[in-house]
């Protein structure tokens, strides 16, 4: 016969087990507590036994020891029945509900495009200059020029200037080069995959086992939100994330939401895949590990 036991039903019967065992203590503690002294020392004024071993108690009838082989076979019969709930102690695995088609995503939402790299703004244009008013005390303070005839005449001789040599500024340093930013790729030649099917043969086996190792981490870990349950919203959340090239889940957002705090509920269990220590396979483009944008959608739907 094939008998398994739950948790709760192998905690039900230990704890069963236990306060029995203080209710039968409790038990025979009042009973023999309750016995009159005074009758008993009536009863056996004159008593005397021979065998010293038969008269090792007093009176009795509160002789305890009279009780061991029931005591003893109640002990063996508790034990028996913790060992066998022990040995047929059974764990059965959370049921995950996982939708039809949850990875297909629907042709009316749109995706952003990632950008490798974004030209920097602008600077902002210099302040206007201040010009500041002149005190007419100021003015009035200065020295007048002092007036110089500058007329000529045909008998004046006029020299040139000397040339005023003048070093030229050193030209400025070129700018700093933009950082480089690796391209994500948003279809590579191998997409990247979730971890735990490296070991199978063909691509395509390694493609669809792939898929059910992410859809049993995802529904296995999410709570469908109280918000949303009472209120009856169902619907796909599709989170948007970048696969490292050493596997790691990074620059995960949510790009479509339906409320009812689901589009968190999605964004915490794929960020969960970096706390687990999951690392996806890479993406690869040319036989070369590559950042690769995977869109994921999470179907919400009531039972």
């Amino acid at each position: 016969m094939n008998v398994s036991f739950t948790s709760n039903m192998t905690l039900v019967l230990i704890g069963g087990i236990f306060l029995l065992t203080i209710g039968i203590i409790l038990f025979f503690r009042y009973r023999l507590n309750h016995y009159d002294r005074e009758v008993l020392k009536t009863r056996y004024r004159f008593r005397k036994e021979r065998n010293l071993l038969l008269g090792r108690s007093k009176f009795p009838e509160v002789d305890t020891f009279r009780y061991s082989q029931s005591f003893l076979r109640y002990g063996l019969l508790a034990t028996l029945f913790i060992v066998v709930a022990a040995l047929n102690w059974t764990t059965y695995e959370r049921e995950v509900f996982i939708p039809d088609n949850a990875l297909d995503l629907a042709e009316d939402i749109t995706m952003e495009v990632p950008r490798s790299a974004e030209p920097p703004p602008p600077p902002p244009p210099p302040p206007p200059p201040v010009i500041q008013e002149v005190p007419e005390e100021f003015i009035e303070d200065l020295d007048q020029p002092e007036f110089v005839d500058q007329s000529i005449d045909r008998e004046t001789e006029v020299h040139a200037p000397e040339p005023v040599q003048t070093q030229a500024a050193p030209p400025p340093p070129p700018p700093p080069p933009p950082p480089k930013e690796e391209e994500i790729f948003v279809i590579a030649e191998d997409m990247p995959r979730f971890p735990g099917c490296e070991d199978l043969g063909s691509k395509k086996e390694k493609e669809e086992c792939a898929k059910e190792k992410l859809l049993e981490f995802i529904y296995k870990n999410i709570e469908y939100p109280t918000i949303a349950r009472e209120n009856g919203v169902e619907g796909t959340v599709v989170i948007s994330f970048v696969v490292e090239k050493d596997g790691r889940v990074k620059e995960a957002k949510i790009v479509r939401e339906i409320g009812g705090g689901c589009g968190d509920e999605a964004l915490r269990v794929v960020e969960l895949m970096n706390t687990d220590g999951k690392r996806w396979t890479p993406g690869k483009q040319r036989g070369k590990p590559v950042r690769v944008m995977f869109n994921l959608p999470v179907k919400f739907k009531l039972k």
